[in-house]
């Protein structure tokens, strides 16, 4: 038997392990789920020019599924999964602090939100490789409501302060 071979039939008896359609069905639509839920919050990020966009936050949100669903497809335990999450959640935190550019002053700094978009996308994962679909897609709207319709907000206050503050000088 030569190299090709031997790397062949592992391959294969790896797959061969899954042989259920419903959980193959199940697998897919996790990872395809988180995936896409991640892509969304990605593609609001990527078309505001920030550094983390697209494929960036599906990335993590796969990472993070993955992470989840291989442990419970070996029967890890709900302690193993809790300890798998708290590792997650920490080392996203570490990724997203690499998208914040400190700057001198506080308003000066740059990329808190998509560094929180980074991490909140990984819990989407979570959510999804643990088949919480419903859980992940209303956390990915809420998230796209935040992203988009509080900026406008903040500036409607903004707007306000300002004509009140010109009024009173």
């Amino acid at each position: 038997m030569d190299v090709w071979q031997v790397i062949r039939n592992t391959v294969l008896s790896e797959f061969s392990e899954i042989t259920d359609v419903a959980q193959i069905t199940r697998i897919i639509l996790r990872l395809v789920l988180a995936a896409a839920l991640g892509g969304l919050l990605g593609y609001e990020r990527e078309i505001k020019g920030r550094a983390a966009g697209l494929r960036t936050h599906m990335l993590v949100s796969l990472g993070a599924a993955l992470f989840v669903l291989i442990p419970q497809q070996v029967g890890a335990s709900i302690a193993d999964l809790t300890r798998v999450v708290q590792g997650l959640a920490a080392g996203v935190g570490f990724l997203g602090a690499g998208s914040i550019i400190m700057g001198r002053q506080q308003e000066d700094t740059k990329g808190m939100t998509t560094a929180a978009s980074i991490w909140l996308t990984a819990a989407i994962g979570v959510a999804s490789g643990m088949g919480r679909e419903a859980t992940a897609i209303l956390s990915t709207v809420l998230a796209l409501v935040i992203l988009s319709l509080i900026p406008k907000f903040e500036r409607l206050l903004e707007s306000r302060g300002r004509r009140r503050n010109s009024k009173s000088g």
